[in-house]
């Protein structure tokens, strides 16, 4: 079966994609500076965030070299999964148990979402690009 080649993303999915990107982060560390918690949750919750933009672009990496037929080990899957898997249920955690206003614990759940959300679908544009121009620089 022929693989259909992914075209170029538009640049007003790029920007918005970079975009969400930076308004999910650069608020996530905002409400992180203004927070009134000691430095120690400060840097869990950072952690957390930087754990869990790393494991979801790993894990559409991942997911990505499958489709397309790039060995992958089971076990870096795996591990990509669970990386992401357990992100979130760190966030999950640390705000359950946090004593913070429920509207805090959701501006945090949610800057993290759109954190994530947004690291994959920079990782998806990013290899897009690169496809698009490998094929036109090498239509046979």
């Amino acid at each position: 079966m022929e693989q259909k080649q992914p075209s170029q993303p538009s640049a007003a999915f790029i920007g918005a994609s970079w975009l969400a990107f930076f308004t999910g982060s650069i608020a996530f560390l905002i409400g992180l500076w203004n927070a009134g918690m000691e430095l120690n949750e400060k840097g869990y919750y950072f952690t957390v965030l930087l754990f869990g933009l790393f494991s979801a672009i790993s894990v559409q990496k991942a997911v990505r070299d499958q489709l397309e037929d790039i060995p992958v080990t089971n076990l870096y899957y795996g591990i990509a999964w669970c990386c992401l898997i357990l992100s979130v249920v760190l966030l999950t955690v640390g705000l359950w148990n946090a004593t913070l206003e429920r509207s805090e614990k959701g501006f945090y759940a949610m800057s993290f979402v759109l954190s994530i959300f947004s690291a994959i679908a920079i990782q998806k544009n990013t290899r897009d690009i690169k496809a698009a121009r490998k094929e036109t620089a090498n239509p046979f």
